[in-house]
Formats: C-alpha cells, structure tokens, sequence
C-alpha cells in the first residue's frame, strides 16, 4: 500500500503527540472538541460524496500527466491576448518552482518581503518604462479586468462639473479584444455607464463621454495613430485608456508618448506561459497627477529605522478594510507571482532581448504579409506589429492549417486572424505562407523573409526603455541565478517557518500539487484552442466543478472568477442577474456584518449594491436582532446578506440558520464568504447551511500558493436556481444559459493553477478532506488553550472554544508595556517567524490560524516566541525605556556587527531563544519609516 497524502499533508499524525494537545485543550477526543465548536444543527450526517480514500502521491502524478497528454497542445498563432513565449528556463526553475518564492505572503510585512518587494518593484519600473507613463502598480489580474478597472478610474476622476452633469458614458473602440469588452460590459453596467462602442477614426466626442478606451495595436493587428483622438478627447474633459500589448511597445511609440491617460494590459508574453488562460499578471501605468486614484497596490521605496533604502507597500490608506464600501475597487489577490516572474524576464534579457523578441515576431508578420498580397489576400491593416486579419475561407484554411498542426483565430467565416511571437521560425513562417498557398491552389514556391517593417515612422518608438540599472546587469545565467538567490533570502516563506496568518490560510502547498503546473500540456495551451485538442483540460475542469459543487453542498459552479475578491463580485453579480429574471432588479440593498472582510463592502459596492452594516454583539456574533430588523426594514428591496462562516472572528456562530432563514423570508439571498472554508470541509457546508452562493478562495482553503500576493483562483459555487446565471464567454461557449457577461478574460479563469485543487481534493479523498478541517480546528484551540495563561483569546465560541482560527487580545500592551501590536510584529521577525493577521477584525490583536498542516513542533516554537516576547515587553515596561528590543526590532545582521548603543545585548536582539541559533533567518532592514515613502513617493527601481 502506498503511503497516504494525508499523512504527509497533516502536520500532527501522531497519536501520542495529538493526545498532547487534546490534553491541553482539555478534551479527550477530537469528536469531543468538535462536538464544543460546531453547532450541532448544521453537522453533516453523512459523508460527501467523494472518494473515501484518496490517491497515492505516485498515483496521482500518473493521473495528471495522463490528462496533460489529452490536450493537443498545436503550434498556436491564435493571439487574442495569449502567446507562446520563451520563459527563461533560470526564471521558471528558481521562481515559478520554487517554494520560497510561491509561498511566501502578500508583502504587507515589509521588512522580511524586501526579495520579493524588489521583484514587483522591478515589474512595475518595466511597464512604467515601456508604456512612457510615470507610475504603476502590480496588483491586476489580467488585460480585461485591468481595463475594467482603468474605466472606473477614470470615471472615479471625473470632475465636480461632470459629476452634476451625469457624464456615464465611456467610448470604447470597435477593434478591441471580445474578452475585453465583455468585462467591460459586466463592470460598467451596476455603475449606470453606457459604453458607446464605435470606430475611433469616425467618432466625435459629444460631451457626455468620461473617458475613452482603444487597443494598441488594435485586435485586428493595426498600428494606429491615436494622437489626434486622443487630443479630441481631452478637449472634452474625457481620459484616454489604452489596452497595450508590452512586447510591441519594444518598437512602437509609447502610449504616454501619444498622450494616453492610462496604458493597461497583460504582461503574459513576457516570461509566462499561456496555462489556457492563466495566471499572468496585469498591468496598469498612469500619470503621476493619478496615483491616489490607482487602485491596488503600489511597490514604494522609503528608507528603515537606520536610513538604510527599504521597500513597501505605498499609499496603503487605499485598501479595502479601510475604505469599505467607499472603495474604487475590491482589489485584493493580484497575481504577484507572475509579476515577478516577468520582472526577472526583463532582468535578463534587457532591452536589447526585448527588442529583438518584438523584431522576430514583426519581421515574421511582415515576411507573411508580403507573400499574402503577391497571392492577392487582402489584408486588414497595411500597418502592423505581429498580427495581421486576412480575408480568406475560414474552414479551408482551418483544414488545412489543422493537418499541419497549427491554430489561427477565425473571427468570422470569411476571415483568418494569425499573430507571430518571439519564438516563431523561419520555418514555420514558410508552413503558415504554404497553408495560405495551398487554399488558393497554387504550388509552393520559395519563401522571400522581409527586412522591412510595417510600422508607420511616426509611430516607430525613438525612446530608449528598460534603461535602469537592474535592467542591464545580469545576462549571463549565473549572475541571474545568484541575483534571484539574494533576493529570495531576504524574504521569509513557508520555507522558513509557519506564517499563521487568520484568514489566509497559509498551509502546505504540496510538491506533488505543485509538479504538474510544469507540464508542457498544460503550459502550453492557448484558452481559445479548439474543445477537442484541450480534452484533458476539460476532464479537470469538469470534475473539479463537480467535486467543489459537492464540498459545497451546492449545485453548480464556475471557475472562471481568478481571485477571491473576484468571487465575491461574481457571486453578487448572479445573485444581481437571478432578481433581474424575476422582474425585481429593484433588489439592491445588501446586509453586511460590522465584522466583515473589508473586501466584502467593496465587492458589493462595485456590483452597484447599497451596503447595510448589521452590528456584532459584545461576543462579536451577528447581532441577530440586528440583522432580522434590517432584513425586515429593507424587505422590499433586499438583495442578499454577505456572511463570512465560521465568522472572521474565528467563530461558528449558532443562530446561523436563524440568519439565512430571515434573509430568505424577506425575499433576499445568502452570499456565504469561503474565506473560512477550511473550518467546514467534510464537517458542515454552506449548501447544508442554507446559503444560495459561495466563492471559494482556492488559494487558501484548498492548497493553492499565494506567491507573495497571488495568483489566487475564486470559484464560485450556486444552488439549482443560480445555475443559468453562471458567468459566460464571449469566445468559448461556458456558464449558464443565461449567464452574465464575462468577469475575467479568459472562460476558465486562471487554469494552469486548476490541476493543484483537483490533485488536493483527489489525494485527500472523503477522509482526507475531512480530517483537514478536524486538524486546522485541533491546532487552533490547543494554540488558544496553551496560550491563555499568558494572552486571552478575544472571541469564543458559546463553549468557549474557537474555529480554525483564534484572535489574541493584545489591547492592553500599549497602556502597560508601552509596546503596540506592531512592535511585536516586528519583534517575531527576529526570532524567524511572519506575524499573524495585525489588528484585522478587532484593533490591537494578532489573529493566528496555523492550519493543519504545521506539526506540533513547530507550534510550539510559535507559542514560545510569543511568551518570550511577553516577558521581553514586561521588562522593558520595568526598566521604563523606549530603547527596548521589542520596540527596537527587528535587529539586522550589520546592526549587529556595528557600534551597539543599546541597553540589551546583541545576543538578546538575534538569538532570544536557543532554537533561534540553529536557523536564523536576519531582516535585511529594520523597521521602515512607512510615513518617508508615502511622503517621497518613488515606485520604480532606479537603484
């Protein structure tokens, strides 16, 4: 018998070592806790309908690379946002497969996140410089919801004149990528904004329009002036977007060079393959007059506690758990990981490697150009980067080209649309001309390859780009390895050691999970592929909806959301369109609890909601009353409740049923959050619950990385009457019969990260799955119950014991010890450790979830790093000095080799513990001067 994934997923599968922590929770068998968490009304009575037993580690890796082998991964000419590119083999092996880098966290602790804060930083200078803009950010998910959100942006920057005035509409171009406008239609419709969708040469501004979106170069591959438009735009007080393909920006004039406002897009064809839609990082650049406008986040240089050049976050003021429902967006996963990947991709190759990517894929365009009008083809465009639009038989050439093993995009039955890339050969520009000849019956003859361009002058980029330092320093493979190694051991991941966020859910994302993603088969293939070359895509797929449906309780579900505050929206989205089929769009008002993650107002406001705030009892419990009141006082307009379950105050509430039972009776429907779904997996489900909706965050509960901020996937699931409302494609027949308007731009989201759920759900099995949940809720009450001597825990459960999650009470160190919730952030850095959730629900707290897969050990070494950093807060309190090592922390290494003025020891600062001695993990800076890097805003790396 093979071993068990199980055993290896699990941290604590001793039974003498669980007996332990039974003893200290005071229990005498998990069923006994559970029986204290988990209300026994909502406990499942049978087990879900999955495998008992999972697949082996070895049997599974034989499962995945059979369905990779089912997807027919044709040589791909589609384009339409998504190429074939050279990943740098030293990029892929030491970032995109290495776990110190796709699982670290979202960089908000910056002082051990300055690798991976340099990484972004670099990203965002590479698109601030190719698109001539003067800042950027990295935090977008894909080309359509980036222009989604540069729209509501710009609408956000109207100004007091064309508020009163009403000015909704936005220009959007005729010749824009399908996927793209549709989530632009899905976005502009709760905001009341009118798109006008027209042909740029011929429109003329009216007045009423806010702003202006066009495709650089076009869909149809035309390279066109957008100068003159965009100088009639601005003289009617409209901004100008512009959709941009990077890698064409090597050789065409920056967009902030012809006067465009916003320049956004994809970065997937600089360093990230295709994965049938996904992850690949968003971009968006502006003018600097923009920036507290921007949303997401913002990589910033400021300085440390010594003046030492740090890396942050920046303009942090914009996030949703502050803003709420007054966000511009709900903006939380971005997709990081691949941001970085990109960034490195332009490291290595510079601006010389762009350039001569860009002249492969145009002198290709060109060469193929010329041999298709000497055959009397007309084209769409004489003015072109790597696509041209020919007017041809669609299903001949489509024949053919399928017998040489090649795809091209057919927009209509009378045209074929090809884009060239940085990898095409000569060769096959010889195939894809003969495929060409052989529709029109003539014999081959010899290629003749193009030196000319296709670019008109005007338009040829003069600018120099990718002129920084980092840029033009590591071309050899070593100085790029070496340069990637420095950055990543600045940084603490789940390599290092436990990061017990709440909330997040940072558990073990498996090597087995892990492997598949670097198959060629999944790589490999383009989102608008044929049906029947991606069959072993579409099996995962289908079973992996099928499986989540079941976990969920629910009866259908889609996976194209590709975050989980994208989730949110969509589930709302359905809901929204479910009350629109009724005749009752009237439905917009949405009870929301004080307790809830901040990305939940913000997703309800970006889905044209009105946000009701239902209050929290001293327990911090909804407020039943509360929200039965609500629920009746809004009855007529009530679109749905957003509840988060177990609670985010790591609770399982027991008058659940009461609150979905009374947004139902007033006519509304149950948004349940996922967030906290590791806490319900095989024990209880929303569907059981009652909820009608349920977004999943598949980078928490269901083992995908969160690589330093994303990528993230968040699937929703919908009850029976939901199911035609499930989100469609413009592109790719998916979702429900009467589905909404696409929410990202490819049909299945961000897929290449699909085979990691699928691989978890099928190695765990029934069993598997349910002893996950059992081992995050063991973990977190014996980490309350051995620390309650020293930390209270803030919220309970009516037994007094928590969920998956606890919340530790640190109110009082700043009147006692002088020592605030953030000092001890910084301080457990030192001992080698990522802080918990700060102050999120509750002021002053440290919300811990260690899941289930840290091992005991390693629990305890959490538990004694905080005990230690009590005692060092209550002496430091007696001594009555602000020269404290808690205050002071973290301690770097040339800190400490330096002249040490303080009252402590060096020992004291580095090596509190004596565990700490055989792995010590140094901050690179000290404690960063957040309010120097707000104030002296820098968002490229010109170091």
């Amino acid at each position: 018998m093979f071993d068990q994934f199980s055993e290896r997923h699990i941290g604590v599968s001793n039974p003498a070592e669980l007996q332990k922590m039974l003893d200290v929770i005071g229990v005498r068998s998990i069923d006994e806790l559970l029986s204290q968490v988990i209300p026994q009304s909502i406990r499942l009575k049978k087990p879900l309908a999955l495998p008992e037993k999972g697949m082996s580690e070895y049997e599974f890796a034989a499962h995945i690379r059979g369905l990779a082998a089912r997807n027919r991964c044709l040589r791909s000419f589609i384009g339409m946002g998504y190429y074939p590119c050279a990943v740098p083999a030293a990029v892929s092996r030491n970032v995109f497969e290495n776990p110190a880098w796709y699982t670290s966290y979202t960089p908000y602790q910056a002082e051990i996140s300055q690798g991976r804060l340099e990484a972004l930083l670099n990203f965002q200078t590479a698109v601030i410089s190719l698109t001539g803009m003067e800042i950027g950010n990295c935090s977008l998910l894909d080309e359509g919801t980036a222009a989604a959100e540069a729209m509501l942006m710009m609408f956000s920057l109207r100004s007091r004149e064309a508020v009163r005035e009403g000015r909704n509409q936005l220009f959007v171009d005729r010749n824009l990528f399908p996927q793209t406008l549709d989530v632009l239609l899905t976005r502009s419709e709760p905001f009341g904004i009118e798109l006008i969708v027209d042909d740029y040469d011929e429109y003329e501004f009216t007045g009423r329009e806010f702003g202006a979106v066009v495709q650089y170069p076009a869909a149809d591959g035309a390279v066109r002036d957008y100068a003159d438009f965009t100088a009639a735009a601005h003289a009617r007080g409209a901004l100008v977007t512009a959709v941009c393909d990077l890698l064409a920006l090597a050789l065409l004039k920056a967009p902030g060079e012809w006067g465009a406002d916003i320049a956004v897009g994809t970065a997937q064809r600089l360093g990230t393959p295709m994965g049938f839609g996904g992850p690949a990082a968003g971009y968006m650049t502006t003018r600097e007059a923009y920036k507290r406008n921007m949303p997401g986040r913002i990589i910033g240089v400021s300085v440390d506690r010594l003046g030492n050049r740090a890396l942050r976050m920046a303009l942090q003021m914009r996030e949703q758990h502050i803003k709420r429902e007054r966000a511009t967006s709900n903006i939380c996963t971005a997709s990081a990981l691949m941001a970085s990947m990109t960034g490195f991709y332009c490291v290595y190759n510079g601006p010389e490697g762009l350039r001569r990517a860009a002249r492969t894929a145009h002198r290709a365009a060109v060469t193929t150009a010329r041999a298709l009008e000497a055959m009397d083809y007309r084209l769409a465009s004489e003015t072109f980067f790597d696509t041209l639009e020919v007017e041809a038989e669609a299903a001949v050439v489509q024949s053919l080209a399928l017998d040489e093993g090649i795809n091209f995009y057919y927009p209509s039955e009378g045209t074929v649309r090809l884009s060239f890339d940085e990898v095409t050969t000569p060769a096959e520009v010889e195939t894809v001309i003969g495929i060409f000849r052989a529709a029109k019956g003539r014999k081959a003859k010899a290629v003749k390859h193009a030196a000319e361009d296709a670019i008109p002058a005007a338009l040829r980029r003069e600018s120099a780009f990718l002129t920084e330092p980092v840029f033009n320093r590591y071309r050899s493979e070593s100085a790029l390895m070496r340069y990637i190694k420095t950055l990543e051991l600045r940084d603490i991941s789940l390599a290092n050691s436990m990061i017990p966020l709440g909330s997040c859910t940072m558990k073990l994302n498996a090597a087995a999970l892990m492997q598949p993603l670097s198959l060629a088969g999944f790589q490999a293939m383009h989102p608008f592929a044929p049906a029947d070359q991606a069959e072993g895509y579409l099996e995962l797929i289908a079973g992996l909806e099928k499986d989540l449906a079941t976990i969920t309780g629910l009866a259908a579900c889609s996976l194209q959301p590709n975050s989980g505050a994208a989730g949110e929206y969509t589930g709302l989205m359905v809901i929204r369109a479910y009350h629109q089929s009724r005749g009752q769009g009237y439905r917009n008002v949405v009870l929301i609890p004080a307790s809830a993650h901040g990305t939940n107002p913000a997703s309800a406001a970006m889905a044209g909601m009105k946000i009701v705030t239902v209050a929290c009892d001293e327990r911090g419990n909804i407020d039943v009353e509360d929200l039965e009141a609500k629920a009746r006082e809004h009855a007529s307009e009530l679109c749905g409740l957003m509840v988060t379950y177990p609670s985010t105050h790591g609770v399982f509430e027991s008058r659940i049923r009461e609150i979905v039972d009374a947004v139902h009776d007033a006519g509304g429907q149950v948004y349940m959050d996922g967030a906290n779904m590791n806490a319900q997996v095989g024990l209880t489900n929303p569907g059981y619950i009652g909820a009608d909706v349920c977004h999943l965050n598949l980078h928490k509960t269901f083992a995908m990385p969160h690589g330093g901020g994303g990528p993230g996937v968040g699937p929703i699931c919908v009850a029976e009457h939901l199911r035609a409302f499930l989100p469609s494609h413009p592109v790719v027949a998916t979702g429900g019969d009467e589905g909404i308007t696409a929410v990202a731009s490819a049909p299945w989201g961000s897929a290449l990260l699909l085979p990691i759920t699928y691989g978890y759900i099928k190695m765990l099995g029934e069993e598997g799955l349910r002893r996950a949940t059992e081992m995050a809720i063991v973990n977190a009450n014996y980490m309350s119950s051995a620390l309650k001597s020293e930390y209270r825990t803030f919220y309970s459960g009516e037994t007094g014991r928590v969920g998956h999650e606890m919340i530790l009470d640190l109110t009082h160190f700043k009147k006692e010890y002088g020592i605030d919730c953030g000092d001890i952030a910084h301080r457990l850095m030192d001992y080698g450790f990522h802080a918990p959730t700060l102050s999120f629900p509750v002021h002053e707290t440290l919300m811990v979830e260690p899941t289930e897969s840290e091992p005991k050990e390693e629990m305890d070494r959490f538990i004694e790093a905080l005990v230690a950093i009590k005692r060092e807060c209550e002496a430091a309190a007696a001594a009555g000095t602000a020269d404290n090592v808690v205050a002071n922390a973290p301690h770097t290494a040339v800190e400490l080799a330096g002249e040490w003025p303080h009252p402590y020891s060096r020992m004291e600062a580095a090596f509190p513990l004596e565990w700490v001695r055989r792995a010590k993990f140094f901050p690179y800076v000290t404690k960063i001067d957040n309010g120097y890097g707000d104030r002296n805003l820098c968002c490229r790396n010109c170091d």
